[in-house]
């Protein structure tokens, strides 16, 4: 069954937490969309997040738009200042496409699954945009 645009964005956003296989790896695991009308409470679930790598697994994240990136892109640059990283996974076409049309993609590293990037959170080897 195919989701309307409309129907995506209202989709309640769940955030699950998981420890990465390295320490000071967190995953986020989102399922639903990131959107404006979620964004102020997935911001509260950020702030309590600041492990030395934070991956945020949107597999199951099949929309963001504008307040969603741009809250990705306030954690990726408070992040930055204070020597943390931000990596991107799972993400789909729709979401990948809004990174691009942004050029965000040069800026936030996207690994096709988290796996790729616990293995290279560690050693800051490059996305390869899968």
């Amino acid at each position: 069954m195919l989701l309307t645009l409309f129907a995506m964005r209202d989709a309640p956003l769940t955030v699950t937490v998981k420890s990465g296989e390295h320490e000071g790896t967190t995953i986020l695991v989102l399922k639903g969309p990131l959107t404006l009308q979620n964004s102020f409470d997935f911001q509260n679930d950020l702030a309590q997040h600041k492990p030395a790598v934070l991956i945020l697994d949107l597999t199951e994240s099949p929309y963001m738009d504008s307040a969603g990136l741009g809250l990705l892109m306030n954690y990726y640059v408070s992040a930055e200042k204070n020597g943390r990283k931000l990596l991107l996974a799972g993400v789909n076409q729709r979401i990948r496409a809004l990174l691009e049309m942004t050029r965000v993609n040069l800026i936030l590293k996207n690994y096709a699954t988290v796996a790729e990037a616990e293995g290279t959170g560690r050693t800051g080897g490059s996305a390869d945009g899968a």
